[in-house]
C-alpha cells in the first residue's frame, strides 16, 4: 500500500518576478479599488519602494497604514481593521516582508469576520471559521517566510505572550510582485534570517518519512542545495542580482504547497520556535536555528531513513547524525547562534514554560503527532 497521501494542489496567486515589476501594479490592482497600503517601518520610504508603488497606483484611492511590526501584533492590526471598515476599503496591498503580509492577511480576514465576534477566535481555531476576506496583493521586499505563496499567517498577542497561526483559502494573495532589487538595502541580519527561514521551511516538509514521492523529494532537495550553494553570493556586498533573484524564488518555492503535496509534514520546530518568540521576542528565524538541530536529534530514530537520504544527497555524508551536524554548521557559518545560552535564555525555565503551554492546550505536533509537551521540553533543554 502506498504511503503517499492523495492530494489536491491549489495555488491561485499570480507571481510576478523580475527587475522593475513594481510598475505592473497599475494593471494588477483593480482600477476602481479603494486601497489600503500596509507597511512596516520607514525603510520602504528610504529605499524608494514606496515612491515606486505610489507612482504605479496613481489615480487610485490609496490610504496608508504603517507600523506593522515583526511578529505582527494583534492590537496594531485591529486598528487597521477599523480603518478598512471606516473607509470602506476593498483591496489591501502589503509592501514589505512576511510580517507585513501576514498582518495584512489577518486584517483582510478580520474585516469580514462576523460582527460581534472577536477575530482572535480564528487564531485559536487556526482559520477554520474564516469564510471571507478582503483581497490582498503584495510587493515582497524580504524573502523569507514564503507568505506570498500561501494562505497562512502567524500573529502575536504580546500582552498574553501568545503567537498563533491561521490559514484559509480566501487569504491567498491575489498576486505577488517580487523585484529582487528591493532586497538590496536589507541588513545582513535580515538576509541571513531569510535564508534560514526558507531552509527550515523545506526541511519541515522533507525531513520526515520516506514515501513514494520522488519528485517532491528532488524538488525539496533542489531548494536546499540552491540555498547552500548560493549563500555566499546572496550575502555578497554589493548584491548579486542573479543570486538575489534565485533567493527570492527559492523562498517562495519553499512554502507554496508544492513540495508538501502528498508527503508527511513536521512543523514541530516552528511550533516550539513560536513559543520562544512569544516568550523572549527572538526573531522567528533565530528560534528555528536554535531548535531544529535539537528537534532532529530528539526524533532521529523515527527520521533516520529520511535524514540519511538528506545527508547523502545534500552534504555527501553517510549518517543521519552527520547530516544534523552539517545543518547546524551551515547555520553557524551564516552567523547564526544556535544555543539558547548565546541569547541569554535559561533553557530550564524556557523548557518548563513551553511544556506547560503544550500540556494546557493538549497540543501535539510532528509528522506522527509524537511531539508533546514533554518532548518539546527535552528539545529545548538540549539547546541550552
Amino acid at each position: 500500500m502506498s504511503l503517499m497521501h492523495d492530494f489536491t494542489f491549489y495555488n491561485p496567486t499570480r507571481m510576478v518576478l523580475g527587475r522593475g515589476t513594481i510598475a505592473m501594479l497599475s494593471s494588477l490592482v483593480p482600477r476602481e479599488a479603494r486601497v489600503l497600503l500596509t507597511s512596516g517601518g520607514g525603510s520602504f520610504k528610504k529605499n524608494g519602494v514606496r515612491d515606486q508603488v505610489l507612482r504605479a497606483l496613481a489615480g487610485r484611492s490609496v490610504i496608508e497604514f504603517q507600523g506593522i511590526e515583526p511578529n505582527p501584533e494583534y492590537a496594531t492590526l485591529m486598528r487597521a481593521v477599523q480603518v478598512v471598515k471606516g473607509e470602506k476599503v476593498d483591496f489591501l496591498l502589503a509592501v514589505g516582508g512576511g510580517s507585513v503580509l501576514d498582518g495584512t492577511k489577518f486584517i483582510g480576514a478580520a474585516a469580514r469576520y462576523p460582527e460581534g465576534k472577536d477575530p482572535w477566535n480564528f487564531l485559536l481555531d487556526h482559520g477554520e471559521s474564516v469564510r471571507d476576506a478582503v483581497p490582498v496583493g503584495c510587493v515582497m521586499t524580504l524573502p523569507a517566510t514564503g507568505s506570498e505563496g500561501n494562505p497562512t499567517a502567524v500573529i502575536s498577542r504580546r500582552e498574553r505572550g501568545e503567537k498563533y497561526y491561521f490559514g484559509a483559502p480566501c487569504c491567498f494573495p491575489v498576486f505577488a510582485v517580487l523585484d529582487p532589487t528591493t532586497t538590496y538595502s536589507l541588513p545582513r541580519r535580515q538576509v541571513v534570517n531569510g535564508i534560514v527561514d526558507a531552509y527550515v521551511h523545506v526541511l519541515e516538509q522533507y525531513a520526515t518519512t520516506l514515501a513514494p514521492a520522488p519528485l517532491q523529494d528532488r524538488q525539496a532537495e533542489a531548494i536546499l542545495a540552491t540555498l547552500l550553494e548560493n549563500a555566499d553570493k546572496i550575502l555578497a556586498d554589493p548584491p548579486d542580482y542573479e543570486a538575489r533573484a534565485t533567493f527570492v524564488w527559492s523562498a517562495t518555492q519553499a512554502l507554496n504547497s508544492l513540495i508538501g503535496c502528498g508527503v508527511d509534514q513536521d512543523w514541530a520546530t516552528h511550533m516550539i520556535g513560536h513559543e520562544l518568540t512569544a516568550l523572549y521576542g527572538l526573531d522567528h528565524a533565530v528560534t528555528l536555528a536554535v531548535i531544529l538541530p535539537g528537534a532532529m536529534r530528539e526524533r532521529v530514530e523515527a527520521k533516520r531513513d529520511k535524514l540519511t537520504q538528506y545527508g547523502r544527497r545534500i552534504f555527501g555524508v553517510d549518517t543521519a547524525e552527520k547530516a544534523i551536524e552539517r545543518t547546524e554548521a551551515f547555520f553557524r557559518d551564516l552567523g547564526m547562534k544556535t544555543r539558547l545560552s548565546e541569547h541569554g535564555i535559561d533553557a530550564r525555565s524556557a523548557a518548563a514554560e513551553i511544556e506547560r503551554r503544550f500540556a494546557s492546550r493538549g497540543f501535539t505536533c510532528g509528522e506522527r503527532q509524537e511531539v508533546d509537551g514533554a518532548s518539546a521540553a527535552r528539545i529545548v533543554l538540549s539547546r541550552a
